[in-house]
C-alpha cells in the first residue's frame, strides 16, 4: 500500500515532492534516532580536505565582500 502524499502528477521530474505520509510523533522520532546514528558516526570524522577548501573559499569571499563595502 503506498502512503505518499504528491504534489501533482507523478513525474520523473517532481518525483522528490512526494513524501510519506507519517504523523507527527512517528517524524519525530525518525529523526531523532537518524541525527543520533549521525552524531555516532559522521560528527566524530575530521572534516574532509575538499571541505575544507570549500569553507576557505567562502571565508575569503565573505572577507571580500566587507573590504568592498
Amino acid at each position: 500500500m503506498d502512503q505518499r502524499v504528491c504534489d501533482g502528477e507523478m513525474r520523473e521530474d517532481t518525483a522528490h515532492a512526494c513524501q510519506p505520509n507519517l504523523p507527527d510523533d512517528t517524524r519525530y522520532r525518525l529523526g531523532t534516532a537518524l541525527r543520533s546514528i549521525y552524531e555516532e558516526t559522521c560528527d566524530t570524522l575530521p572534516i574532509p580536505d575538499s571541505q575544507i577548501d570549500l569553507l576557505l573559499r567562502l571565508r575569503h569571499k565573505e572577507r571580500d565582500l566587507r573590504r568592498l563595502d
